[in-house]
């Protein structure tokens, strides 16, 4: 078994320079990220606000923290003085409760609406009229602490590799209608090969970094 660094390295080796790796690290022991981190990676993905505020206060000041699950509007202002990315942004009221919690820790929080592209009830996510509608909106635009930076997307978890490129596809072309918004984060340990083919610049890695997920929390 490769070891933490060695995972990290070979998995950099495969992807181009405009693609950033986030290593997934939920459920994950700090010494765990402190070998990932002493390899040189520092954007790492949380999906649990009281984990996330815990490894905050533990780990190194340099460490970029993406939050990546799903975010309920009253636990923003735990991760508002220093989220890096959140990514799960799939309501216009959650967008105004972070930029309401960003103003009042005087900063921009980048964000990235969640769009909805899987053939499954259970992902979370806006579909693509009504992302359109929030980014085309004037209440949008008076929001001066949030930057959307792009989208993000969950494909189906399915073995079929056409269904996972067309949904991944999918995004990419409605991402074209908003160029300024040009993060496009998709693609997992099983499938950010292909997903960075599709036109992802930012993947999102657990297993294939840290072994088998840890469902002990």
């Amino acid at each position: 078994m490769m070891s933490i660094s060695e995972n990290i390295k070979h998995i950099t080796s495969q992807i181009p320079e405009n693609v950033t790796l986030i290593a997934v690290s939920k459920t994950k022991p700090n010494e765990m990220l402190l070998e990932a981190y002493k390899s040189g990676q520092r954007h790492f993905g949380e999906n649990y606000v009281q984990e996330l505020v815990d490894k905050e206060t533990q780990l190194p000041k340099d460490i970029h923290w993406h939050f990546i699950g799903h975010l309920q509007s009253n636990k923003v202002k735990y991760i508002a003085p220093f989220v890096y990315l959140i990514h799960g942004v799939d309501s216009f009221s959650l967008l105004k409760e972070i930029n309401k919690q960003a103003q009042k820790n005087n900063r921009v929080i980048d964000c990235l609406l969640q769009i909805y592209i899987a053939q499954e009830e259970t992902k979370f996510g806006l579909d693509f009229n009504e992302a359109s509608d929030i980014l085309n909106s004037v209440e949008f635009k008076e929001l001066k602490n949030i930057q959307i930076k792009g989208f993000m997307a969950m494909a189906s978890n399915t073995e079929k590799e056409e269904q996972i490129r067309k949904e991944f596809k999918s995004l990419k072309e409605f991402s074209k209608q908003f160029p300024d918004y040009n993060t496009l984060s998709f693609g997992m340990s099983g499938d950010y090969l292909l997903a960075i083919e599709e036109g992802s610049t930012m993947i999102r890695v657990g297993s294939s970094i840290f072994g088998e997920r840890n469902y002990t929390k």
